[in-house]
């Protein structure tokens, strides 16, 4: 059962929300939040496994509360605008992923999944995007000597994360089984702490081992 916390400042929102999850099977909506605070004792409480965090809130707002969040939870950031500043900074922050506010009730929910499962990179076009087009003026970029705390085969593996790739996708490109290439996902986050796989395709953009363009 995929366990879910709600935040938003609007609760015509968090209602539309918790209707279309409650009712789908494997998802049950554990908790609703009206602002950033909440969301963050609610998620300690609950222990849930997504979060919904809407970006814009009174009080804490979502990308400081995304800072804040313990490790666990899976973050997707509800947004009015895909190519935001502060959607990239939730991304930098610890967010798995995002969705723009009027997205189709069929796409929240396999984003829930996607999320959930954390082995696939959430609407990997338009985050790639998004990152691109704002890591080469992030404000704190990380160093490129991090890369030398990862073997050659996870700096590969990163490369091929940072260009969307799922794990199965990196597995059948590198000749090894998923869960060989999930092992080396899981390392690269462990040693560059990266709290999520949306965080390793920021680091693989501003450390310069991928670039805008590729594919």
């Amino acid at each position: 059962m995929i366990k879910i916390v709600i935040a938003d400042d609007q609760a015509l929102v968090r209602a539309g929300f918790r209707a279309l999850l409650d009712a789908q099977p494997g998802m049950t909506v554990v908790a609703e939040a009206a602002d950033g605070e909440q969301a963050l004792r609610l998620a300690a409480e609950h222990d849930p496994d997504v979060v919904l965090m809407d970006i814009r809130m009174p009080g804490m707002d979502g990308l400081t509360a995304t800072r804040r969040m313990p490790p666990g939870p899976k973050i997707i950031i509800l947004t009015t605008f895909e190519l935001d500043e502060y959607v990239f900074e939730a991304l930098r922050g610890g967010a798995s992923g995002f969705l723009v506010k009027d997205t189709e009730p069929a796409e929240l929910i396999q984003a829930v999944r996607v999320v959930a499962a954390g082995d696939a990179l959430l609407s990997p076009g338009v985050t790639r995007r998004l990152i691109a087009e704002y890591a080469s003026r992030a404000k704190q970029p990380h160093p490129a000597r991090e890369l030398a705390l990862l073997t050659d085969r996870e700096r590969e593996v990163l490369s091929l994360v940072g260009t969307g790739m799922t794990n199965d996708e990196i597995a059948a490109k590198l000749f090894m089984s998923p869960a060989t290439a999930k092992t080396h996902v899981s390392r690269a986050m462990v040693k560059l702490h990266a709290r999520d796989r949306a965080q390793l395709v920021v680091l693989a953009y501003e450390t310069g081992l991928v670039r805008p363009g590729w594919t």
